[in-house]
């Protein structure tokens, strides 16, 4: 028997002997710490687990009762997903936090059976169709489905409208061009067609899509088509690893181009590896802050990083804090499923939907403000766009003192609010 599996058993046994309003809570962690996208599965995976045992120490866990989080490493690997997710249904979980497109969509109808609230890594806008009443093929109810931050759609839909402004602004002449790229993925996938769409409608050439691995690789040729399309301004659909190996390329290949990527498609860690191949990527921060601003809310998320960093020296990426806020959603929903009596997933579920513009309690201007109702998951609809900046040598220093030195930066560009459109629900 391995240690883990020792302490797991002696956690079970501990809490069989325990009065039921003392037993600690079960809720499982879906994590990619070794898979495809674990160069930001990782940190986001750190920033949950800091904060659950965050809450267990200072807050008592919930209602007097430890969280005892059940995290698994799947390495981005669908089918072994669901097999823990079977796993998990054995142990009666209350909740999931999850993580990859695939395997969250994977799960919609299970955990809608089982009636499980899964707080996904996952920002596909085919899981806010809470009510599934948008109609659209393939998209089915998702009323336990919840993410932290804008769809992945909706955070594209920004930046493409920054991209028409960004245009303008330049004074540049004719029709803009814009180019998807990714993996034949559902993750790069997911916005792909409401991108394409809305870039037409915004009087953008839609150019057709370059297919890129999830892993890092030579991507030359890709960097050569896309020099050869004349493309404006092109999409980075895959996590932070493949996307350095694009930025390196395209520097290489002289590509000029004005790249958009996605939310897990750059942050501090890609910046010091990309080097001055990242200067000038436009991309979405989910939260109001990013590490070390002055807001009240960074307080709590320093204490938070103590848990796993002790001398409270360590830098936290974008994907951290995240990480934090979307743990922060399912400790405040499993709280007030606490307060009618027994949580519940149902009840967890019904937390979500308690509170309008929820800021976690003590998160204040880092966490930004989600809504949720019964039909319309789509949490967030303002997008803050940050810029890369790398002005000099990265390969020398840490992130931490990279960041203090100002050799890099993440520059606020704006943040736009998009319209709630009955048309964009679940798309």
């Amino acid at each position: 028997m391995t240690l883990r599996r020792a302490l797991y058993g002696m956690a079970t046994a501990l809490g069989l002997a325990l009065p039921a309003a003392a037993q600690p809570i079960p809720l499982g962690h879906l994590m990619d710490l070794s898979g495809a996208t674990s160069d930001v599965g990782t940190p986001f995976a750190q920033g949950v687990n800091d904060t659950f045992a965050w809450v267990n120490r200072t807050r008592n866990g919930i209602a007097g009762r430890q969280v005892n989080v059940l995290a698994f490493d799947y390495g981005y690997q669908a089918p072994r997903s669901v097999s823990q997710y079977q796993a998990w249904s054995r142990d009666r979980v209350v909740g999931i936090m999850g993580w990859g497109t695939a395997d969250t969509e994977a799960l919609v109808r299970f955990v809608t059976r089982d009636r499980i609230p899964y707080v996904s890594g996952s920002y596909s806008a085919a899981l806010t169709d809470a009510a599934g009443k948008s109609g659209r093929p393939g998209v089915e109810a998702t009323g336990y489905n919840f993410f932290y931050g804008p769809s992945y759609s909706d955070a594209l839909r920004a930046m493409l409208q920054w991209a028409a402004e960004d245009w303008k602004a330049k004074g540049r002449p004719g029709r803009p061009k814009y180019v998807h790229m990714g993996g034949n993925h559902p993750y790069p996938n997911s916005p792909k067609a409401a991108g394409e769409a809305l870039a037409a409608e915004l009087g953008f050439e839609v150019l057709p899509a370059i297919v890129f691995a999830l892993t890092p690789g030579d991507y030359t040729a890709q960097c050569l088509t896309l020099k050869n399309q004349g493309a404006n301004y092109a999409y980075l659909g895959n996590t932070a690893g493949s996307n350095i190996s694009v930025l390196r390329a395209c520097q290489t290949a002289g590509v000029d181009v004005q790249f958009l990527g996605n939310v897990w498609g750059m942050d501090e860690n890609a910046m010091k590896a990309a080097g001055a191949a990242a200067n000038g990527v436009v991309f979405p921060v989910r939260t109001g802050a990013v590490w070390g601003q002055s807001v009240p809310g960074m307080a709590q998320a320093q204490a938070i990083s103590r848990i796993s960093d002790s001398s409270g020296n360590a830098y936290r990426p974008v994907h951290y804090l995240a990480g934090i806020c979307s743990a922060m959603l399912m400790v405040e929903a499993m709280q007030t499923a606490s307060e009618g009596g027994q949580i519940t997933g149902e009840r967890i579920r019904n937390g979500f939907y308690a509170r309008r513009d929820w800021v976690p309690q003590g998160f204040d201007g880092l966490c930004s403000p989600s809504n949720f109702t019964a039909e319309d998951h789509r949490g967030q609809l303002s997008v803050a766009l940050y810029r890369a900046r790398v002005t000099g040598d990265t390969s020398q220093g840490g992130v931490t003192e990279l960041m203090q030195a100002g050799t890099m930066k993440l520059e606020p560009v704006t943040t736009i609010t998009l319209p709630r459109r009955p048309d964009w629900l679940g798309w």
